[in-house]
This record gives C-alpha cells, structure tokens and sequence, in this order.
C-alpha cells in the first residue's frame, strides 16, 4: 500500500517528537530553563557557569546546595543526584578560579570524585538574587517565620513589638538551627527594627543606618564592621548585630531554589541537600 506524502511527513514528526521525548535532559537544558524562567535578562559577567563537568551530561538527579561542599556533593551523589546547583563558590574563591589549585590535594581529591561521579557543579547567585523578590531572601523570611514583619516600606526590613535582643536571638538560633550564632548588643535591648543582610556584609553603612535597632548579616571581617558595631555601642548608641555565619544566613534559600526549580522541571527528582554549618562550639547543646 503507497503511503502518502502527508502521512509520511506526518509519521517522521511523531517519530522525531517521539525520540525527543525520550532523550535524556542535560545539563545544558537545565541551565536554560533557569535562565528562561528567572525573570530577569542573564548578565554576560556572571560567576553563574559550570564550574565542574560538561553542559551536554545527561542528568539523573538534581541537588540544590548552599555551598558545593565536599561533603554535599558526596551526599548528592549517594542519592543518585549528578547535578548540583549550588549558590556560593565550589573552589575557594568567589570567582572559582582553580589556576593557583592544580598541586593542592584538597582540590585534587575534590575533582577527581566530581569526574569520577561525572558531576555538573553549576552556581546561581547573581541571578538569584536578582530574581523578584530576591530568591534566597524569600526562603530566609520563610524559615525564619517573618513574612508578617517585613516592613511594608523596604522588604528588607522587618518590625517587631519591642522583643528583647536576647529573646530575638535564642528564636532565631532555634529556627534556623544555628551551632554557632554570635551577638553584639545588650541582650536586653527592645528591638523594634530589624534588617537583614544576608551574607556577607561589606559596608558599616547598614548598620549605621538611623533608626534600626539590629542588623543580621552572615559574616563581615572583624577589624570592619564587627568593630565599628562594637565602638558605636560603647559610644552610647543602642543598636544589636546577629551573625549568624555565611552558611546559615542564605542556607533556606535555597530549599525554596529547589521548589521553584520543581515548577518548570519534571523529568528528574530535585532535592535541597543541607550544607553542614562548619563550625561548632564546645557550649553547643
């Protein structure tokens, strides 16, 4: 029996569409989901790139992580995960430059097991952050139980009813799980503004800021604005710092990449992998 042109087209596509279909995703056409459904034009100076394997890798699981640790990726692998999106640096540096690291054997070990798992390290910071509203500052509010106090006038500042700096900080600790939380500030002082920096913090000028009562940030240097918090306070000026150090300030932002990764891919399992806040006290517990 002659097939007709038609079909014959017709039967080509349904094939073609049939093979597609069963094609394996890459890491390459995750990434271009991310930057189609971000909502924000992709920078070309970005550090959010590959930092480890190849964008044509099939992709079997996806892990989403603060910090591309050795033990995360360890972990994401064990879970059948090849791909992991991490928001902070995998090598060391903001810009994960690995020039100066080909002898270090903590570099060596840590990408020979990314190559032997054939792991896709790929970072998104830059465009998280620029994401409307701001993707690791929605999961940080989220955790934290604040989405009633940020101030309707700045989303970055948040109002509460005269909680003591002491009672702020145990609550916070207890939300977010922290080991290893520091406070400058009278414990007692009523607090009634509250600004989150999350992450680092570069400038004093957000803590100086008239009117706000504690400032929480990840980390900053000590000589800076550590110092600059503690000589304000012995100044006369009433003000409070949370550091809540740099894992723990933009960690649940990154549980809420994972669910926002979940709206638009469907093929493989998606999975927030914690990064353990590397230090600890002998008070803790």
């Amino acid at each position: 029996m002659e097939v007709s042109r038609r079909a014959f087209v017709l039967s080509a596509a349904a094939a073609s569409a049939a093979a597609q279909e069963n094609r394996p995703l890459t890491a390459g056409q995750v990434i271009e989901r991310i930057k189609k459904n971000v909502g924000v034009p992709w920078r070309t100076e970005t550090v959010d790139t590959i930092k480890s394997g190849t964008a044509d890798t099939p992709v079997k699981g996806i892990a989403t992580t603060m910090m591309a640790t050795l033990d995360v990726v360890q972990r994401a692998a064990a879970a059948g995960m090849n791909m992991v999106v991490t928001h902070e640096p995998t090598f060391y540096s903001h810009e994960d430059k690995t020039d100066t690291l080909k002898d270090d054997p903590t570099y060596r070990f840590k990408q020979d097991f990314l190559d032997r798992n054939n792991m896709v390290v790929f970072r998104f910071h830059d465009h998280w952050h620029a994401h409307k509203p701001d993707g690791i500052a929605t999961g940080m509010i989220e955790a934290l139980g604040w989405s009633k106090n940020v101030d309707p006038r700045n989303p970055r500042q948040f109002l509460f009813d005269g909680i003591a700096l002491g009672d702020l900080a145990k609550q916070m600790k207890d939300r977010l799980k922290v080991n290893t939380m520091r406070v400058v500030g009278d414990p007692n002082l009523k607090v009634h503004t509250v600004a989150g920096n999350w992450g680092y913090a570069n400038s004093s000028r957000p803590f100086a800021r008239p009117g706000l009562d504690v400032l929480v940030i990840g980390e900053a240097r000590e000589w800076e604005l550590i110092e600059y918090a503690a000589d304000t306070i012995t100044s006369g000026n009433r003000k409070g710092l949370i550091v809540l150090g740099h894992v723990m300030s933009e960690q649940a932002g990154m549980i809420n990449c994972a669910n926002w990764l979940k709206t638009f891919i469907t093929e493989v399992p998606i999975e927030f992998v914690p990064t353990p806040e590397p230090f600890w006290s002998p008070n803790a517990g």
